[in-house]
């Protein structure tokens, strides 16, 4: 492992991993990260429950990273796209994984639709 650009491809792999395994340690907090079911057949679902849950967190995401990305750019701000490669949609710390939940009927978003994005601060 001579090469540095092949370290720190390998580095950046295994933090993907990392932050992957993360987040699904997050979603799984209730049962404090242990399947714990008897049949295989029902850790089978449950497992699969957690990356359903892990992979919608990471569609989200990523759909509302360019979403900001896009209204930045709408206000006239400089996104330099090479920085963009070091976002991550792993990040879940605008997500609440543990509580109530209260779901507004009145609240509905129509298909195609988004939730509004943050107001953007002037500089």
């Amino acid at each position: 492992m001579q090469s540095v650009e092949l370290r720190r491809r390998v580095q950046a792999g295994l933090n993907k991993g990392e932050a992957r395994n993360a987040l699904a340690r997050a979603v799984f907090f209730y049962r404090l990260g242990e399947i714990r079911d008897r049949s295989f057949e029902q850790q089978r679902y449950r497992a699969s429950g957690l990356n359903l849950v892990t992979a919608a967190i990471v569609l989200w995401n990523t759909v509302y990273l360019e979403r900001a990305t896009n209204a930045l750019r709408g206000h006239g701000r400089t996104v330099d796209d090479t920085l963009l490669q070091y976002l991550s949609p792993l990040g879940w710390e605008h997500i609440n994984l543990t509580g109530d939940y209260l779901w507004r009927s009145k609240a509905k978003i129509g298909g195609g639709k988004f939730r509004p994005l943050r107001a953007i601060e002037k500089p």
